[in-house]
């Protein structure tokens, strides 16, 4: 029980910082090339996991497991910060956090194909009715100075989502062999190695920038490269992935509360309406009025 709530609590504040570092990428972005953001988060983060290497480090390699790390990795971070970044220089902050909601959805679907778990067809309904409250969303968003081009940024949060999927999914056949620190320590340097040489390859050097975009590139790396994705994969390892996935439901919540306080975002009527339906589809997707099948069985 004690261990159960320390996932949850873990899960909450994974949430928390995820739904901040829309908000601290928008202001790095504003200052730096979106490579050497995620570069800089990148090298930052595995600059810490470098130092406390002697206190948590070591890894018994299972065989055939390079080809599930590699996955992992690739998905998260190479794939999804790309994904993000173009989805961040073109749509809100707001409305790129309400893009996350679809997550869990997407994972119990992966989780269906890929695992053989049950999904539900109030599961799926709920899923089309997300799916369509996005695309609203998307559609509904105008052109606007920290959203130039909604519809293509969504459709890029969206490819971000499916690389999240593919990661958590990944995360949870892995966790069982391999400890939270190293599989979150594999994420940085991988990500360093990774957007390091692509950044220098196609940008700029970039001028030293301020002191928010400055703060905002270390607050990603430590809190959010550093401490949401290793208090995610703490509770992975301990609950099923389907039901840690599900919280990241509060994401667009502290996206919506962080964009509307610091940034000075606002959504329009329709797209409130769009919102809603994202999570009416969500909450539908949770609805359970009999006891579960077993699993594999598609009712």
């Amino acid at each position: 029980m004690v261990r159960a709530k320390g996932a949850l609590l873990a899960l909450v504040l994974a949430m928390a910082l995820w739904g901040s570092s829309f908000i601290a990428l928008k202001l790095a972005f504003a200052e730096l090339p979106a490579l050497w953001v995620i570069a800089a988060r990148m090298l930052i983060g595995a600059g810490l996991f470098a130092l406390a290497w002697h206190w948590r480090g070591g890894m018994r390699y299972q065989p055939g497991d390079w080809k599930y790390l590699l996955g992992l990795t690739l998905c998260e971070p190479c794939l999804y910060f790309i994904f993000e970044a173009w989805a961040l220089q073109n749509t809100s902050a707001a409305q790129a956090g309400m893009i996350t909601a679809l997550l869990p959805l997407l994972v119990a679907v992966g989780a269906y194909v890929l695992l053989g778990e049950r999904v539900s067809r109030m599961t799926l309904l709920g899923f089309g009715l997300a799916i369509a409250g996005a695309v609203w969303l998307s559609l509904a968003g105008d052109a606007q100075a920290g959203a130039p081009n909604p519809l293509l940024g969504n459709a890029f949060e969206f490819l971000a989502m499916l690389c999240a999927t593919g990661y958590t999914l990944l995360l949870k056949h892995l966790s069982p062999r391999y400890s939270t620190f190293l599989l979150t320590a594999l994420q940085a340097f991988a990500g360093t190695l990774f957007f390091m040489p692509l950044a220098f390859w196609l940008e700029s050097p970039p001028v030293l920038p301020g002191w928010q975009g400055g703060l905002a590139v270390i607050y990603l790396g430590t809190l959010v490269t550093v401490g949401a994705y290793g208090l995610f994969n703490y509770a992975v390892a301990r609950l099923p992935a389907s039901q840690a996935a599900a919280w990241v439901n509060l994401i667009p919540v502290f996206t919506l509360i962080f964009a509307v306080t610091l940034l000075g975002e606002r959504l329009s009527g329709a797209q409130i309406l769009a919102a809603g339906l994202v999570f009416a589809g969500l909450a539908l997707s949770q609805w359970r009025s009999k006891a579960s099948a077993p699993a594999g069985i598609l009712d």
